[in-house]
């Protein structure tokens, strides 16, 4: 009797072409750096001191010898001793004080076990996020989301120890769970409030939303952990508001040089006009509202809300480069789905070039950053055009039959 082989189906091989190399180089390079930094900082004080961590575990210090974290005496004194340079102003925590109680345990903790914890944090918080988007986007073969854990605002945010990597985790907490655990997704934008100021045009959107859709089981869990951080904040320091008050009323921020468009249109047509600094956030609140009205019956967080959260980014009164870390959900949904290696290549090429301008001493506060929010809009909005069907038809080009 003859037999007959089993028919075994044949499996899609993907080959990998010169996009994914630049992935793969921009990942290992990027990845590189972070590593060696949180590897060497249990050992040394002189990078968590020179780092922007340095204020958060001044903050910490303070409080926990309940003294006032927004006293500039105080706080130059620690962070002189812990190594800040000579040079630099004293330095301040200027999140709400809402975020106090997320720096108290830094005050338990010396310089370098808090500065590696910190670090250990944010790494955590980078690729969890870069994890569950590659979840919420379909899961792809692709390698493509590692564009999102090797991007350079990220990696800078994690070298110099700042806040923007935990709020990107709570935005991408909020996109995982607002369908099945709404309160628990408003709860997460606890981690979005700690720089509120990057979300004013998804806070608008995110409004009309809950009102739309009626999820105001998000609103209650926003709620509930914003009561209940301040209520702790107070705890911890009573005269935290008014001291916070005093410290932004005369720490300068309105003199200081920020790379992003709502600060350099100030400076263009009347630097006293602090007013003006506001107005790309009033028009980019305008046109989110119209953008989500007009798909309110279709509206997707995943799918949608892009556009908007790099809107946001871009027409804040006042952003840093390492606050594009919250351009990754877009940017990794855009890498996912478009069909264009150049576009690709060019995302990996930008990280590149961002991490060379800070390896050769161009100094965060320059302006040759002011193109990078622009830009991640921009290849954002080509990256649509040119997308595919689905996460799951990807590449078609690049996959043969073995």
């Amino acid at each position: 009797m003859q037999q007959h082989a089993a028919v075994m189906p044949q499996k899609a091989k993907v080959r990998y072409g010169i996009a994914d190399q630049a992935i793969a180089i921009v990942s290992g390079l990027s990845f590189a750096l972070a590593a060696i930094t949180v590897c060497t900082i249990p050992f040394t004080n002189s990078i968590s001191g020179a780092r922007d961590f340095v204020v958060y575990w001044a903050t910490g210090q303070q409080l926990a010898h309940h003294a006032n974290p927004y006293d500039p005496a105080g706080m130059m004194q620690i962070e002189r001793a812990a190594g800040l340079s000579s040079n630099s102003a004293v330095a301040f925590m200027r999140n709400p004080p809402w975020a106090l109680p997320l720096t108290l345990p830094l005050g338990f903790a010396g310089l370098r076990l808090g500065g590696f914890i910190w670090a250990v944090a944010l790494m955590a918080s980078l690729l969890a996020s870069v994890y569950w988007l590659w979840q919420l986007y379909g899961m792809p073969d692709n390698k493509r989301h590692w564009l999102g854990a090797a991007f350079a605002p990220a990696i800078i945010c994690l070298l110099i120890g700042q806040t923007s990597l935990f709020v990107l985790f709570g935005y991408v907490l909020f996109l995982r769970l607002h369908r099945t655990q709404p309160f628990w997704a408003g709860a997460a934008l606890w981690l979005c409030m700690l720089k509120p100021h990057l979300f004013l045009a998804i806070g608008v959107v995110m409004l009309a939303w809950v009102l739309y859709s009626k999820s105001y089981k998000v609103i209650a869990g926003a709620a509930a952990t914003l009561a209940a951080s301040s209520l702790a904040a107070w705890i911890i320091d009573p005269a935290a508001w008014s001291q916070y008050t005093e410290m932004m009323r005369t720490s300068g921020i309105n003199q200081e040089v920020i790379p992003c468009i709502s600060v350099a249109l100030r400076q263009l047509i009347s630097p006293n006009a602090v007013g003006l600094q506001y107005l790309p956030a009033l028009i980019g609140c305008a046109w989110a509202l119209n953008y989500y009205w007009r798909k309110r019956r279709t509206w997707d967080w995943a799918r949608d809300s892009g556009p908007v959260a790099l809107a946001s980014v871009l027409v804040a009164p006042y952003a840093w480069i390492t606050d594009q870390a919250l351009a990754i959900p877009a940017l990794v949904d855009g890498a996912i789905r478009t069909r264009s290696q150049f576009l690709l290549i060019a995302l990996a090429a930008a990280s590149i070039a961002i991490e060379a301008e800070l390896m050769n001493g161009v100094m965060l506060s320059s302006n040759l950053y002011l193109w990078t929010a622009p830009a991640w809009l921009a290849w954002y909005l080509l990256a649509s055009k040119s997308t595919s069907a689905s996460p799951q038809n990807l590449d078609a080009e690049t996959i043969e039959l073995s």
